[in-house]
């Protein structure tokens, strides 16, 4: 199997929603995890408790109970962000590799925050294995912001770039 077709099955698994494909034949097997879930992973801190020490005299026939008393818990600043870049699509590496903003150290950077983009133009380069891959924008918009600093390793489904549709 050649590289460019395992990179197309990635990009059609990714495309396609679905969690999990596994491929075999008589040289390789592949799986291939998307790692998307069906609900969405909420992190919230706990509320602390706090215990009422129960008074000196008790009658023994009802042993006091403490009640215990929550605190109501506070948005924090990463959720109040996170709910201002909800508005927001987000671009995602479709593969693993090293980002890069420009085609190469002398040439212009492919776009910045502000710029316009339309669907299928370049927005950054992903090297992986030595190969080159121009990732194209699946959005119209305006690039709000980069979440990535050039020349650094990404992951698989790493977000990229913020586009703000409107």
């Amino acid at each position: 199997m050649k590289l460019t077709e395992i990179q197309d099955l990635i990009k059609f698994v990714s495309k396609s929603g679905v969690n999990e494909v596994e491929l075999e034949t008589k040289e390789v097997k592949i799986v291939i995890r998307t790692g998307k879930q069906a609900a969405p992973v909420v992190y919230q801190s706990a509320p602390q408790q706090q215990y009422m020490q129960a008074p000196a005299q008790q009658n023994i026939a009802s042993p006091a109970v403490a009640n215990p008393v929550a605190e109501s818990a506070t948005p924090t600043a990463a959720s109040t962000a996170s709910a201002a870049e909800a508005k927001y699509i987000t671009i995602k590496s479709p593969m693993i590799g090293t980002f890069y903003r420009s085609a190469g150290p002398d040439k212009p950077v492919f776009v910045n925050v502000g710029d316009e983009v339309e669907v299928g133009k370049p927005v950054c380069i992903i090297e992986a294995m030595k190969l080159f891959n121009e990732i194209e924008s699946e959005f119209k918009g305006k690039i709000v912001k980069v979440l990535v600093n050039d020349a650094t390793p990404v992951e698989y489904d790493q977000p990229l770039f913020l586009v703000d549709p409107s």
